[in-house]
Formats: C-alpha cells, sequence, structure tokens
C-alpha cells in the first residue's frame, strides 16, 4: 500500500508538494474505510483519497507526477545514453527552470517501509535514494548524487543492501536509475521493489482509460464473466448475461514513449472479439452490441475488469477526473467498493480528483480522505488536506466547499468581456 507521494518542481508544482494516504485518530467509518499495517507509530491509513480544486488548478499534474514516476522507472534502463526526458520543471520562475525535479514514493510491501526517490534534469539523473525501515530506525540501501565538481555519479551504500553493486554502479548510465539497472541485472533484493512500483501503480484518466479488450477477454471465462455482471449489476445496469462474436476487422495501436512524450499509432489486420449483452424483462429478451448501450454503461464495462483485477491483487488505481467518465452515483459506487471489506480483501487503494461535490459525503468519505490544490498569485499549484481546517464533525463539507471555506473553488473576477454581433 501507498503511504505518501511527494513531488517538487514538476510542471504546475513550484514548492514540495506531498500527498499522505495516513488516517488521523478519528474512528469515523474505521471499519469500512481505514487498512491496518503493521506501523506501531503510523496504525491505519485511508483507502481512498479525492482531490478537489478549479479547472486548471493541478490537479492532474499531482496524478501525472506519480504516473512520471512510475514511468520513468520503467522506461529508464532501456533508454539510449543520449535520451533526454521530456520533464517539465515549473517555467514561471528562471530559477526553477534551471533546477531538478524530485520524486518520492513511501510504500509498504510485505510489513517493510520503503522510501525510494530520484532528482532529475531532462538530461540526467542528479540523485537517487532507497531508504529500508525493517525497524523503526531506517536503512540507508543506496544513494547517488551527480558530483559536478568530479563530473561524476558518486555512490554510498549501506550494508543492507547485497550483491554486485559495484557491477551495478558501473553499468548505471547517467539518464538511468540504478534501481531499474540493478534489477535488470537481477538484483535479488531490488527487484520486488522495482515491480512493486512498476506494477502496483494503475493509472486512469482522459488520456488513458482502459480499451474494452480487458473486459471482453474476461467473458470468455464462466467465473470471471459473472463477476463482471455483479459488477453492472451493483451499479443498477440490468444485464443478466454476455458474450462474445468473434469478426475479422483492423486493430489500432497507440503507443506513448514517456521519456520523449512521442506517440505513434500502428494498424493491423486482427480477430476482433465484439461483446454481446443480454437483456430479460418481464415482456421480452433482447441482445445488444457495446455500441447500442448507453455511453456510461460502455464506460462502466470497460472499467469493470480492470478495477475488479485492482481489488483483487491488493494495487493503488489513480483515476484523474473519476467525474468526467462516470456518473455521480457510478461514481460513488466504485469509491465504495474500495471500502467494502468483503469485496476489497487485499488492500486495494483509490486515489482520484472530481469537481463531483456530491461525493463529499459523511457516509462515503472521512474528513481524513479529502484533499485540495489551488493555485497562487504566481500561478504554483499548493496541496492541502480537509483536515487543515479542522471541520467539526457535523459541519457539511459539500456546503462548506462551495461557498469557498477551504479554497480550492473558481474565482471569476468582474468581466468586461464584449461580444461583437
Amino acid at each position: 500500500m501507498i503511504l505518501e507521494f511527494r513531488l517538487k518542481n514538476f510542471k504546475s508544482f513550484k514548492d514540495e508538494a506531498i500527498f499522505s494516504f495516513t488516517a488521523s485518530k478519528d474512528k469515523a467509518l474505521k471499519d469500512s474505510n481505514l487498512l491496518a499495517t503493521v506501523i506501531k507509530s503510523l496504525p491505519h491509513v485511508v483507502c481512498s483519497a479525492a482531490i478537489y480544486g478549479p479547472n486548471a488548478g493541478g490537479k492532474s499534474n499531482l496524478i501525472g507526477g506519480l504516473k512520471y514516476l512510475r514511468d520513468v522507472v520503467v522506461e529508464s534502463a532501456s533508454l539510449p545514453v543520449d535520451q533526454a526526458y521530456n520533464i517539465k520543471p515549473f517555467a514561471l520562475d528562471p530559477l526553477t527552470k534551471e533546477q531538478p525535479t524530485e520524486f518520492e514514493i513511501t510504500f509498504l510491501m510485505k510489513g517493510v517501509r520503503y522510501q525510494y526517490g530520484f532528482a532529475m534534469t531532462p538530461t540526467r539523473i542528479v540523485e537517487e535514494w532507497l531508504l529500508v525501515y525493517k525497524t523503526a530506525k531506517p536503512q540507508s540501501w543506496f544513494h547517488r548524487h551527480y558530483d559536478e565538481d568530479k563530473q561524476e555519479d558518486l555512490f554510498e551504500f549501506g550494508p543492507g543492501l547485497t550483491g554486485q553493486k559495484q557491477l551495478w554502479k558501473k553499468a548505471t548510465r547517467e539518464n538511468a536509475l540504478f534501481l531499474s539497472i540493478a534489477t535488470q541485472l537481477n538484483s535479488e533484493q531490488l527487484t520486488p521493489i522495482y515491480l512493486w512500483i512498476t506494477q502496483n501503480i494503475v493509472v486512469f484518466g482522459l488520456q488513458s482509460m482502459p480499451v474494452n479488450d480487458y473486459s471482453i477477454r474476461m467473458i470468455e471465462n464462466d467465473s470471471s464473466k459473472q463477476e463482471m455482471i455483479q459488477f453492472l449489476a451493483s451499479a443498477d445496469i440490468s444485464i443478466n448475461d454476455m458474450s462474445v462474436r468473434n469478426e475479422k476487422g483492423v486493430q489500432a495501436h497507440f503507443e506513448v514513449t514517456p521519456a520523449t512524450g512521442k506517440a505513434e499509432t500502428r494498424f493491423e489486420d486482427a480477430e476482433i472479439m465484439k461483446p454481446l449483452f443480454h437483456h430479460q424483462s418481464a415482456q421480452g429478451s433482447a441482445v445488444f452490441e457495446l455500441h447500442e448501450e448507453s455511453l456510461g454503461t460502455q464506460r462502466l464495462f470497460a472499467l469493470a475488469w480492470p478495477i475488479l483485477s485492482i481489488l483483487k491483487e491488493g494495487k493503488c488505481l489513480v483515476f484523474d477526473e473519476l467525474d468526467s467518465s462516470l456518473h455521480s452515483t457510478l461514481a460513488k459506487k466504485i469509491v465504495a467498493l474500495f471500502h467494502d471489506p468483503k469485496v476489497n480483501k487485499h488492500g486495494a487503494q483509490l486515489l482520484f480528483s472530481t469537481h463531483d461535490t456530491a461525493l463529499l459525503h459523511s457516509d462515503l468519505l472521512r474528513r481524513d480522505q479529502v484533499w485540495f490544490v489551488e493555485k497562487d498569485a504566481e500561478q504554483a499549484s499548493h496541496l492541502y488536506p480537509l483536515t487543515d481546517f479542522s471541520p467539526r464533525k457535523k459541519e457539511s463539507i459539500e456546503r462548506g466547499y462551495l461557498i469557498g471555506r477551504y479554497g480550492a473553488v473558481p474565482f471569476f473576477q468582474d468581466s468586461h468581456l464584449t461580444v461583437n454581433t
């Protein structure tokens, strides 16, 4: 499970921003909305968290930062030595434009807390570190920093990290992460950390929604199909069966290289699986193709198996603009799945940005599950939790947010716009 994420000098975030899943001592919804840890000083984290703020306030940039961290870990070992990163520091200050961008993630894996991070420029990694908490006192497994005077990376290794450290160090290029290279060279200790970061953070958004293929393939498995039918039924979608019809067609493959931001689309002949949805009523039955279903049903079907898999495997789903993809009622049901101990048996988490204030209800979200992002006069984004305001237990969070009590709402100045007719 993720405990904390930190970033600095990334897009609209000029200064350090820290997001945390740490639960407060509040007892509200403790049996549904909290996950237990094995850390005495941090006994619980929340299952989900919502980020609110105006358009262009920085919500997507925060989520994009978490995705960028993951993508750099995935890609860095395979980049050519002269390949630059498509990193974007805060651009409205001449000093930050030349300074590194920093990322750090703290997570819990098999009862051990890991704190991993790095700082980077477009051309190189300037710092990288890993702290491991097998006890209350952290062990530094490695720390790497670029010495400008010596024009080289300097490494410090702790006794906790074993293996061919000098080989991994020598193989680490200036634009590659030591973690990624050591994993590529079969480090038994670092490989689980690499895999956790690259496989346990799943990002959905307007530019990265799951395709229907995942859910379609599961229709051919009776057990998975029944789970998806139940998932759709929980959203009051009256589908009593699903099947697949195979047809010949052309399939498009869209790929984006994170380091460069370059996009490429490939087309190839393929056998396409078309899902069919069986409906039954007192008057009769009918079978519909996916495009004949409502837009809400289409979106929920695409999400069905990915979300069920995330819940089964205890991963973290990061969903940018949840309300742009789903009706408010459906969004609430998805959030509630992560709060249901009978469904979320493996500690899955949900982090989402939204404008939907209907989710700001005390029967769905605790006060420590709500965060805000807004920009200051310099157009720099700032992240802060609702708990900073110490709202009363019976206070309407939705009303307080809408009247501007917590900030992070759109502000319109008097307009002198004229329209020519």
